[in-house]
């Protein structure tokens, strides 16, 4: 049973990567070059800003009843 559960946890985080770097890859084809930021700065924010789109928010703690 844990096998099956590392396995689809694992294939989460595949998605998850995926869908960051996809976002990522599309924000830096429509960014403009005219910035007067560096292109490892706008690179810096662009993928933060795809990890905080498209990753999963977990929280831990007790159920609310």
């Amino acid at each position: 049973m844990k096998r099956i559960v590392d396995t689809q946890e694992l294939a989460r985080r595949f998605n998850e990567d995926e869908a960051v770097w996809r976002r990522f890859e599309q924000k830096r084809r429509l960014r403009n070059s005219t910035s007067l930021f560096p292109e490892e700065v706008l690179d810096e924010v662009d993928w933060r800003e795809a990890e905080l789109k498209s990753r999963q928010t977990r929280c831990v703690g007790k159920p609310l009843n």
